[in-house]
């Protein structure tokens, strides 16, 4: 008789806890049912217009070196994430670094985003970045001997969006792949 008491307190409180979690979504009226969906569609909406930007900024902007346009994308302030661990803050910094990459190999692209998310005021893509060093690579050793070695390597970005410019970037890719690559690596 016990175990069928157990049981039966068993079922009225599995049957409350369901009650708790689906009351407020019951409680729901049509109206904010509409404004819910409504919020969920204006951030998709912002979400999209985020990675149609990021679009245009790997395949247009950074693949031909139309710096002055970087603005459209990036705040005056943006701190920046590098691979080796460094962080930038500023535009003009971040351009700077970004210069410094197509002096060696001038042709650097990305053309391709096959992963593209967005998230609230985030995004993420993923990318393939390639090219060819063609031109000396400047160290602080003195230049390094273009190679004319092709790279072509997996990139992501992880990027958060304030008033339609990003603030934060975050860039990944394998600098050990990329610099053997390049002729470089051991």
């Amino acid at each position: 008789m016990k175990s069928l008491e157990n049981l039966r307190l068993s079922a009225l409180i599995a049957g409350l806890a369901a009650l708790a979690i689906a009351g407020p979504v019951l409680a729901q009226t049509p109206a904010s049912d509409a404004a819910a969906l409504a919020r969920y569609k204006a951030a998709e909406a912002i979400g999209e217009a985020h990675l149609k930007t990021f679009d245009t900024l790997d395949f247009d902007v950074f693949s031909n070196q139309k710096w002055e346009r970087l603005k459209e994308s990036h705040a005056a302030n943006v701190a920046v994430h590098w691979p080796d661990g460094h962080v930038t803050t500023g535009i003009d910094r971040h351009i700077a670094d970004l210069k410094a990459m197509f002096v060696y190999a001038p042709d650097t692209r990305i053309k391709q985003h096959p992963v593209r998310l967005a998230q609230g005021e985030w995004t993420s893509v993923t990318g393939v970045m390639e090219g060819t060093f063609t031109a000396p690579m400047p160290t602080p050793d003195g230049p390094i001997a273009p190679t004319g070695k092709t790279f072509k390597l997996p990139m992501a970005t992880v990027s958060h969006w304030t008033n339609g410019t990003m603030d934060e970037e975050y860039l990944f890719w394998d600098n050990q792949t990329y610099m053997t690559q390049l002729g470089l690596g051991k």
